[in-house]
C-alpha cells in the first residue's frame, strides 16, 4: 500500500510539472527530479521484497543483489545531492531574488541536476565495486529485506571489514558536508525572512521553504539513525524498520509534504484531475 502510495504520488508531481507550464521554473523542475529518484529508490528495494514474499522465498542472486547495492546507493546519494541543489534554490530565491535568473537560468538547472545524477552514479559505482569485491567469512545471510552495505559488510572477513568501513566513513562525512550546506543556507534563508516586513511575505517565504526542509529533515534523520546508532540499540526489527522509514516513507509522503502547503502544486494537480 504505502508503495502504491508512492508511485501514485511521485506520478502525480511528475506529469503535473511537466504539463502545467506555470511550473516550469526551477524550483518545479528539481521537484520533478526528486519525484524520480524517489520512484527510483523505492522501486529497487520494494519489488524484489514483494516477489520474494508472494514466492514464500528469502533468496537474491548475486547479480541481484548487486543491483540493488548500486542503485540503492546510486539514487540515495543522488537525492541527498538534489536536496542540497534545491536548498541553493532557496537561498537564491529569497536572499538573492534580483540575481535568480542569472544564477539559476535553464541551463544552469540542466547542468545542477545532471551533477547530482551523475555524483550518484559515481559514487555508486565506487560503492557496489567496493563492497562487492570483499571477501565473505561469515555466510551469505544478509540481516535485512535487501542488499544494503552495512549488513554486507558485517559478512566480509575482519581485514577487509575495514577497508569497508572506511569507505563507509568518508560517506558519512561528505553527507555531513551536504548537511552543513543546506544548514547554512537556511540560516541566511531566515535571516533573510525575518527582515521581510509584511506577514504575507513570510507566509510565501515559508510555505516554498517548508516543505523542502521538512523532507531533508525526514530523509536525513532515517538514513543517519540507520548508519550510525550505537550497536547497543542495535537488533533485527529495529533495523528493518529504519531501513524501511528511510528507503521506503519519504517517497509515500513526497505529494502530501510538497501539496501540503504550496497553492501553485495544488492548483496544478486539481486541473490534472479535472482533466
Amino acid at each position: 500500500g504505502i508503495y502504491l502510495a508512492a508511485l501514485l504520488g511521485n506520478g502525480l508531481i511528475i506529469t503535473a510539472v511537466a504539463c502545467d507550464h506555470r511550473l516550469h521554473i526551477p524550483m518545479y523542475s528539481f521537484l520533478l527530479h526528486l519525484s524520480l529518484l524517489d520512484l527510483g529508490s523505492s522501486s529497487t528495494t520494494v519489488h524484489k521484497f514483494m516477489a520474494n514474499s508472494l514466492c514464500d522465498t528469502r533468496v537474491i542472486s548475486n547479480l541481484a543483489c548487486a543491483a540493488q547495492v548500486f542503485l540503492s546507493v546510486f539514487f540515495i546519494s543522488a537525492e541527498l545531492c538534489l536536496l542540497t541543489v534545491m536548498a541553493y534554490d532557496r537561498y537564491v530565491a529569497i536572499c538573492k531574488p534580483l540575481h535568480y535568473g542569472t544564477l539559476l537560468g535553464s541551463r544552469a538547472c540542466v547542468h545542477m541536476a545532471a551533477a547530482a545524477w551523475g555524483s550518484g552514479f559515481l559514487y555508486a559505482v565506487l560503492h557496489m565495486a567496493n563492497t562487492l569485491s570483499l571477501p565473505l567469512c561469515q555466510g551469505n545471510a544478509v540481516d535485512q529485506f535487501f542488499c544494503e552495505i552495512p549488513p554486507i559488510l558485517k559478512l566480509s572477513c575482519s581485514h577487509s571489514y575495514l577497508r569497508g568501513a572506511g569507505l563507509l566513513v568518508v560517506s558519512v562525512c561528505l553527507a555531513f558536508v551536504w548537511f552543513v550546506f543546506i544548514v547554512l543556507s537556511y540560516v541566511q534563508i531566515f535571516r533573510a525572512v525575518l527582515r521581510i516586513p509584511s506577514e504575507q511575505g513570510w507566509h510565501k517565504a515559508f510555505s516554498t521553504c517548508l516543505p523542502h526542509l521538512t523532507m531533508v529533515s525526514l530523509f536525513l534523520s532515517t538514513g543517519m539513525f540507520a548508519n550510525l546508532k550505537p550497536p547497543s540499540i542495535s537488533f533485527p526489527f529495529l533495523n528493518l524498520v529504519v531501513s524501511f522509514l528511510y528507503s521506503v516513507v519519504p517517497p509515500a509522503v513526497n505529494l502530501l509534504i510538497y501539496s501540503m502547503r504550496n497553492q501553485e502544486i495544488k492548483d496544478a494537480l486539481k486541473k490534472l484531475v479535472n482533466g
